[in-house]
């Protein structure tokens, strides 16, 4: 992607099955932390701002630390965690030398030894990139049983409305944010449950036998059941109980991802099928994805299953996911994007007037290559196509037989990134001119005012990497005409589940939308929407007014108000900008239907809500999240 957007957040948890002793044996004592830090490493494209890594022990005696965190905001945040902990262990390997593999004494003795790992990346999508931002994060209590650690990929659109239920319970929330009100309601649930049992069996038990009994009975169904009823939002949460239970909650409409491996040895999650594979080594048809709805629970004594923890609503996963942000190399995820570049090949091809001997075929580094060959199989087949017209059905051609059996479409690798230019380090005066010089270019494969170049990237967002770099560096090759394809559709609204693209104003898209209102003297259209968002506010009703200004156009006129948005002044060549249909991104991605960037249907109630306050906060000119 061209234009850089926060990502979404990433898990990784890991529950030994059996005793440490065991791993002890048969692997050595790294052996779970090995597993994590691969778990961690192989999703570092979902978070780089920060990470953390907790971890607990179990049935560990009372006296001894069974907790430990760690967290970082470093530049390379996982290898500084985990340079850490290793550290830890040499220095226990040689002060305990021959006690090294004693199950006890490393526990006793040693941090991040324990029995049930948590690790998380971030990615900041508001607020500072403090320590304190960074999961997961500890609620400490004296009682093994009502500890609690989160960690997670969640965005609630709802969180004025949890703030004050959890005033209502008598609480005293720190902090009016979701991080926090999420915690805080399992919490309270997870302290009430304690309580009962509590209650329970203290007339026939010692308070220290009630204890045990609590660690193993806790009904962490019933608990998740009773705090995720009022969260609105896309969220899959993992915690970790102090007494060895975990769980992994994931939302109704199956917005964030959750995937999960288990053999006799393992529970193990993470919010990417790939890093499970690598760490693992296991089949791709091994790794099971949690349901919506559903917490994936693991006990103290390590057996799972998944509960039904809310009622399933359709599900919407999101397709941006899989457009972007999740690593190609799941087979999955890499069929979809060739797809994704297919299906764009009647579109290029009238871009180009079908002139394939005058075009040249690159793509924007990194996520957009695999698209890029997807379209590149489907113009082959194609040809192979018009080689048959001509040759077995007889049909008519200016060229000769050998020409066109040995014609082949241009394929260059036209625009490099330089990754070593860092745009951060100078002004906002001078910062244009450092993101100019971001990528780079390859000369001399382009015939100068005759050639059409055709680019492919995944999404265009801002359309600011366009203008200000890209579109004028491919002009200094001088193509008679640019093409610039997005395998995604037109971004048009905000996403408010976890990934940070909450101003409107900031796509290039809604821009295009109010130019073209404005040009065709329909702008009374924007008081309108403005007082039908007021109302819905007001009234709490789930219904997208932004909607109505984007049905005004076509998507043609909207993508061609595009070109002129980001065509740099001195552009001397023809430019087109080519999208991606809603209907072939569905093509493409049958299983993950959640698109509410590009058609606004939000999969929850407080999505709607969220645009509309997006709205009103364009109009009013606050430069603020709507959520």
């Amino acid at each position: 992607m061209s234009d850089q957007i926060l990502h979404e957040c990433g898990i990784a948890l890991i529950r030994l099955r059996k005793p440490l002793a065991y791993y002890l044996e048969k692997y050595g004592p790294t052996y779970a932390m090995t597993k994590m830090y691969i778990l961690m490493e192989k999703q570092h494209n979902r978070g780089q701002d920060g990470a953390g890594i907790a971890n607990i022990k179990v049935d560990i005696e009372p006296g001894y630390r069974y907790i430990s965190r760690y967290r970082s905001v470093k530049a390379q945040p996982v290898a500084h965690l985990f340079k850490k902990i290793a550290k830890k262990y040499k220095r226990a390997q040689k002060e305990g030398k021959d006690k090294f593999r004693d199950e006890r004494w490393l526990k006793e003795n040693v941090a991040f030894t324990g029995e049930l790992w948590l690790g998380h990346l971030r990615y900041g999508t508001h607020g500072k990139n403090s320590i304190e931002n960074v999961h997961p994060f500890l609620r400490q209590n004296n009682w093994r049983s009502r500890n609690l650690v989160m960690a997670g990929n969640f965005n609630m659109t709802n969180v004025e409305e949890l703030f004050d239920i959890l005033v209502d319970l008598g609480q005293h929330p720190k902090e009016k944010v979701d991080t926090v009100t999420v915690m805080e309601k399992i919490g309270h649930f997870l302290d009430e449950e304690v309580q009962g049992l509590f209650e329970k069996y203290k007339e026939r038990y010692s308070n220290q036998e009630v204890s045990e009994i609590i660690e193993n009975e806790i009904d962490l169904s019933r608990v998740l059941r009773r705090a995720c009823k009022d969260f609105d939002g896309g969220y899959t949460m993992a915690g970790l109980i102090g007494s060895g239970s975990s769980f992994v909650v994931r939302d109704p409409a199956g917005i964030r991802p959750a995937y999960f491996y288990a053999d006799e040895e393992v529970v193990v999650v993470a919010s990417e099928k790939p890093a499970i594979k690598t760490a693992f080594n296991v089949d791709y048809n091994q790794i099971n994805e949690i349901e919506p709805g559903h917490a994936l629970i693991v006990n103290k004594n390590g057996d799972f299953a998944q509960h039904s923890i809310l009622p399933s609503l359709e599900k919407k996963s999101c397709s941006f996911e899989r457009v972007y942000f999740s690593r190609g190399t799941d087979p999955q995820i890499y069929q979809e994007r060739k797809r994704l570049g297919r299906l764009l090949v009647p579109q290029v091809l009238k871009a180009i007037n079908f002139d394939l001997k005058n075009t040249v075929f690159s793509y924007i580094p990194n996520t957009a290559e695999t698209a890029f060959m997807g379209m590149m199989e489907e113009i082959e087949n194609y040809l192979i196509r018009k080689q048959k017209d001509v040759i077995v059905d007889g049909k008519p051609s200016v060229d000769s037989w050998d020409d066109l059996l040995s014609f082949r479409p241009r394929i260059e690798k036209i625009v490099i990134k330089d990754v070593k230019m860092r745009t951060f380090i100078t002004d906002d005066e001078h910062r244009d001119e450092m993101v100019a010089h971001v990528y780079d270019t390859t000369y001399e494969v382009v015939h100068k005012g005759k050639d059409t170049l055709v680019v492919i990237d995944d999404s265009i967002v801002r359309g600011t990497t366009l203008e200000k770099s890209i579109l004028r560096m491919l002009n200094r090759l001088q193509p008679k005409k640019i093409v610039v394809v997005s395998s995604a559709p037109q971004i048009r609204f905000p996403d408010c589940y976890g990934i940070d693209m909450s101003r409107l104003g900031d796509f290039v898209a809604f821009r295009a939308v109010i130019q073209l209102l404005k040009e065709q003297g329909k702008d009374y259209l924007l008081g309108e929407v403005y007082e039908q968002c007021l109302q819905a506010k007001a009234s709490k009703e789930p219904v997208n007014y932004v909607k109505r200004l984007f049905e005004q156009f076509s998507d043609e006129e909207i993508s061609a108000k595009i070109a002129d948005i980001v065509r740099p002044s001195e552009m001397t060549a023809d430019l087109e900008i080519v999208f991606q249909t809603v209907q072939n991104l569905h093509k493409a991605i049958p299983d993950h239907s959640g698109d509410w960037y590009f058609t606004g249907n939000y999969p929850t109630r407080g999505g709607a809500l969220v645009a509309n306050q997006a709205y009103l906060n364009y109009m009013d000119g606050k430069l603020v999240r709507a959520y």
